[in-house]
């Protein structure tokens, strides 16, 4: 009889050992670091969508370039495609993360655009939502 044992993360484990840091970055030492796998994973998403594609030099095909969408004339299907286009990067950069629902509101007497990502990772019991606010 077969069932999923839930993971956990080594490093979760041990409260002395940092395995990422926070996002933005402002801490007294300029790095805040973060002790758990579920913030590390999202300050990951954070850095990946919020990077441009070709900002990297030794790897110019990393980054979600929300900004870069963002910041163009907004048409009416540009939310579902928007939509659509955060999907399959995260599908395709981020195969251990299941998307669980995907939100792009528009404020447009605000200028504002917010993406609201709820996500899973399999076996791991870590559930959690990322929003990120364009204005």
């Amino acid at each position: 009889m077969a069932y999923n044992q839930r993971q956990i993360f080594p490093n979760d484990l041990n409260p002395n050992r940092a395995i990422g840091f926070d996002l933005p970055m402002n801490g007294n030492a300029v790095f805040t670091p973060n002790y758990q796998t579920r913030e590390a994973i999202k300050n990951n998403l954070i850095n990946f969508f919020l990077t441009n594609p070709g900002e990297r030099p030794a790897n110019p095909e990393f980054g979600g370039g929300l900004r870069a969408f963002i910041f163009s004339q907004l048409e009416e299907d540009s939310m579902d495609y928007l939509k659509e286009d955060i999907q399959n990067k995260l599908n395709l950069n981020f195969p251990n993360v299941n998307l669980e629902s995907l939100n792009v509101l528009e404020e447009r007497d605000n200028n504002t655009v917010i993406v609201q990502i709820n996500y899973s990772i399999p076996n791991t019991g870590i559930n959690d939502t990322l929003e990120l606010n364009f204005n």
